[in-house]
């Protein structure tokens, strides 16, 4: 019994002492990661204090750009479609095709006009020379009938003239004088209406080339063209659709021209300026391919301010929301042409706010305006119209061949995706 007890006394004296090396096990331990916690708090201070800490980031951004919307000038019926949703298409081609019946009546009807306008007021110019020669012509007449009455006054006291004739004498002379007044009131009178102008210039001529320019705009407008070089998006016409003025038919994104609006908080807005470098990493294409941007200016108020619903911060339960603060950020145009954005698209931008030396707001005016030139030629073949017409009225020799008619066929409808179904 004795020996028992011994043996179990021996065997159960190493415990003490293997609990004692496990506890320093945990203490080292502990002591170890708080150690590495230490100095990965130290490093990262160090690394915020130099180096991040200048540097404000966000994923809430977005690839913004400008949606050009195709609408018509003028009324009518869609009889074809040329572009289709994806299809990229270039600066005045052609997209939508109205039915241009009405309209070619009407541009026939205008040039008919300006036609007899011109050639009645070529008779204007040549009637002045006509009552010119009547006004000679009745000065003649004075001038006889004078002489005659001075004949017989210088021979009435003889006797050889009765004075009946003198009588008849002296009428015919106020009617000479009177025909004579008569026309140089119908000279005067045509001359006031080609006074200071030439056939060109004349109003009623300018009116009727007035009338002749609308109509041909009527014309020409029927073919909806593109304004920008895009990718067409958002097709909404169909073939058949009676469409009006105004009415969005589709739309062309200029993917060259888009920006990234950013969304910071107005906590990180502190310290950015205009001109700052950003870097940007779009989702679609992952963290391997990295765009160079600047930013380009801040939004005059914050998301919640321009929303369609805007915060009623004024009533009774109030709860502070950090707001967020658009951002404009450019691209490099280059950089986009080698991976393109497409609107709407996510990413992570980051600024570079260490120089401040930039302005909070933009202090000069855009540098890159948007326009287009594609409705030019339209007012340009009508003026060359007006003055074809003019010159064949107005005794000119230019040919008599018509003017073709501005995107006069029907556009095509697209192989691929057929835009009439």
């Amino acid at each position: 019994m004795s020996d028992n007890k011994q043996a179990s006394q021996t065997a159960a004296a190493p415990a003490p002492a293997a609990s004692a090396n496990n506890n320093g096990k945990r203490k080292r331990l502990l002591l170890s990661l708080t150690a590495a916690v230490v100095v990965a708090g130290v490093a990262y201070g160090i690394y915020w204090g130099l180096y991040a800490r200048h540097f404000e980031n966000t994923d809430d951004a977005y690839v913004a750009g400008n949606v050009v919307q195709v609408t018509p000038l003028v009324s009518g019926t869609v009889i074809s479609i040329a572009a289709d949703d994806t299809q990229l298409v270039t600066a005045g081609q052609p997209l939508i095709q109205l039915d241009r019946a009405d309209s070619q009546v009407n541009l026939e009807q205008a040039e008919a006009q300006l036609a007899q306008a011109v050639r009645e007021v070529r008779t204007l110019y040549v009637n002045n020379g006509s009552l010119a020669a009547n006004v000679a012509m009745r000065e003649a007449d004075v001038a006889r009938a004078r002489e005659d009455l001075r004949r017989r006054q210088a021979i009435a006291g003889s006797g050889a003239v009765s004075g009946e004739e003198i009588s008849h004498a002296q009428t015919a002379l106020q009617a000479a004088l009177s025909a004579l007044s008569s026309t140089r009131e119908q000279l005067a009178s045509n001359k006031v209406l080609t006074d200071q102008t030439t056939v060109e210039k004349h109003p009623n001529v300018q009116r009727a080339a007035a009338n002749l320019r609308s109509a041909y705009l009527a014309f020409a407008r029927s073919t909806l063209p593109a304004p920008v070089t895009g990718y067409v998006a958002k097709r909404s016409v169909q073939v058949g659709q009676r469409v009006a003025p105004g009415t969005p038919l589709m739309a062309v994104v200029p993917l060259e021209q888009v920006w990234v609006d950013a969304n910071f908080k107005e906590v990180q807005i502190t310290h950015m300026r205009v001109g700052q470098p950003v870097r940007l990493e779009a989702d679609v294409y992952g963290s391997k391919v990295a765009y160079d941007g600047k930013v380009e200016g801040f939004s005059a108020g914050t998301g919640s301010a321009f929303s369609l619903l805007p915060a009623q911060n004024a009533t009774g339960n109030w709860i502070k929301v950090v707001q967020r603060l658009p951002v404009r950020i450019a691209l490099d145009p280059r950089q986009l042409k080698d991976h393109p954005l497409r609107v709407g698209l996510s990413m992570n931008v980051t600024v570079d706010v260490r120089k401040e030396e930039g302005a909070s707001m933009t202090q000069t005016t855009a540098s890159r305006p948007m326009q287009t030139d594609v409705y030019d030629k339209v007012a340009q073949d009508a003026d060359a119209l007006i003055a074809r017409i003019i010159s064949l009225n107005n005794g000119g020799r230019q040919a008599a061949e018509p003017m073709a008619a501005p995107m006069a066929a029907p556009v095509a409808a697209p192989a691929a995706k057929p835009a009439n179904t």
